[in-house]
Parts: structure tokens; C-alpha cells; sequence
């Protein structure tokens, strides 16, 4: 498989140089032979969790997360509104709700992907603490900007779909050298937020992320990366399906699509802010 630049796909497990098609790899499969974890020897792969993994397997569970994401999303959004409106300033319980699914979002990400083994309750716990950390972000963007997160919404969906287009189409083929770019390009990216966070810390100098024509081109730029980073995403989950991964693999799938759905939607909401202003 070839490197992804969502650390999600990053070192997953290769599969065989097989096509098992619509049954699977053979029973007793060993996965020194094909690198496909779960079929040592003696193992029957008759479970529902060992038969290939299909496209109708990603979009269920990428569909199921993005749902858990919007609905708990959406119900703290509402609430982060009721609580402003009434106030009139952060209350502590919106700040907490905030940081806390920012955090645990966080823990959550770090363990599926070193652990590098999905799992569907894991995913859809990350997709509930992050639709609570962006519902509680919108909600507040809301009040100052109304509007703004419906367009956020719109805004994800379309590039979202344009980029499955691309892929699909072959507009824009996903070659090693194109691999490479992006995933420099999130490095790069990546580097430049810590040292911007940084320096905000230290210094309370923000030059990417104060609403000055920089820090628009830089938004626009994260906007441009994780678009393109979807056909890597796309590539990737497309190779894991022609190679035969377990079903189960799908959750995994779905987790990296919804880190990169997630940070592009981020950035487009935060563009947008700048553009209001």
C-alpha cells in the first residue's frame, strides 16, 4: 500500500498479493503468507467480521459515524446557543464540554492509530467527543456569526464530494510523487501550527490564525491540503478492499475519513469567520 497522509492509513498492515474475490481469502490463510491480520492457521473465516471487505462496508460505517458525529453535533450546538443567549458570555460548562471532547477526541485518535486495529465502538466514541467539541465551536460561531456553521456544513459536503468525483473519474491520478507532495505538505502544515501555537502561548503573537490576509491564504491553503488529502484517503481504503482486509477493517476506514472530514471542516469555518469579519 502506499503511504497516506492521514495518520490513520499510515503503517497498516499489507495485504496479499492475492484477489480472493467474492469469498475471501482460503481458510487456514496464514498472515506471514499475506500480511491480512485474523487468519492464522486453522481459523475459519466464515464470521461476518472476516469476509472481504466490500465499498458498501466503508460507506455503512463512515456513514454511521458522521451520523453519531452531526447528532451530537448538532444537540450541543443548539445548547451551547440557549446557554450564550442566556448569559451572555462562555459559560464553564460550554468551555468544559469543549476541551473536553477536543481531549478526549484526542486520546481516542492516538490509541486507534497505534494500536493500528479498528474497532467500531472506539470510532464512534472519537466521532461523539468530536461532533461535542465542534458542536460547542459552531455553537459559539453561531451567536457571533449566524449562519456560519450551515455553510461550514455545505462548504465540508461539497469538497467532500467534489474529491470523489476527482478520484473516481481519474481526473487526478494518486501516483507515489503526488503521495509524496501531500504528505509533505500535512508535515509541513502540521509544523507550522505548533510553532504558531507556540509562539501565541509565548508571545501573543497569532500570525496564522488573527483573521489577517495571512492567515486567510493559510486557511485556504489547510482547505487545499485536506481536499487533496481525500484521494489519498480514497486510494487508500480502495487498495484495502482489492487486497482483501477483513470487513472489520472498514471501521478503520471510516476513522480516517472522519480526522480528515473533521480538520477540514475546522478550517473552512474558520475561513468563513474571516471572511465575516
Amino acid at each position: 500500500m502506499r503511504s497516506s497522509s492521514n495518520p490513520a492509513f499510515r503503517n497498516l498492515p499489507r495485504g496479499g498479493t492475492q484477489t480472493y474475490g467474492q469469498y475471501g481469502p482460503p481458510v487456514g490463510f496464514n498472515q506471514t503468507q499475506g500480511g491480512v491480520p485474523g487468519y492464522g492457521p486453522g481459523q475459519v473465516t466464515s464470521g461476518e467480521d472476516d469476509r472481504p471487505m466490500t465499498v458498501d462496508d466503508v460507506v455503512v460505517k463512515t456513514g454511521m459515524s458522521l451520523g453519531v458525529a452531526l447528532l451530537v453535533g448538532i444537540v450541543t450546538a443548539i445548547w451551547a446557543q440557549s446557554q450564550l443567549a442566556e448569559t451572555g458570555r462562555l459559560p464553564g460548562a460550554l468551555i468544559g464540554a469543549m476541551i473536553g471532547g477536543l481531549i478526549v477526541g484526542l486520546v481516542i485518535s492516538l490509541v486507534i492509530i497505534f494500536r493500528q486495529k479498528p474497532s467500531g465502538p472506539l470510532t464512534l466514541v472519537y466521532s461523539a467527543a468530536e461532533g461535542l467539541f465542534l458542536g460547542a465551536l459552531s455553537g459559539v460561531f453561531e451567536v457571533i456569526y449566524p449562519g456560519i456553521a450551515l455553510q461550514a456544513i455545505v462548504g465540508t459536503v461539497g469538497v467532500f464530494i467534489g474529491m470523489l468525483v476527482v478520484y473516481k473519474t481519474g481526473a487526478v491520478k494518486v501516483t507515489p510523487k503526488l503521495t509524496k507532495w501531500i504528505v509533505g505538505a500535512v508535515v509541513g502544515v502540521a509544523i507550522l501550527m505548533l510553532f504558531n501555537l507556540i509562539s501565541s502561548l509565548a508571545f501573543g503573537f497569532n500570525p496564522l490564525r488573527d483573521g489577517s490576509p495571512l492567515a486567510i491564504a493559510f486557511s485556504i491553503l489547510c482547505i487545499g491540503i485536506a481536499a487533496f488529502s481525500f484521494l489519498l484517503d480514497f486510494d487508500q481504503a480502495d487498495r484495502m478492499i482489492r487486497e482483501g482486509m477483513p470487513s472489520k477493517w472498514a471501521w478503520y476506514t471510516a476513522f480516517g475519513l472522519m480526522t480528515t472530514l473533521v480538520w477540514l471542516y475546522l478550517e473552512i469555518l474558520r475561513l468563513l469567520s474571516y471572511l465575516r469579519e
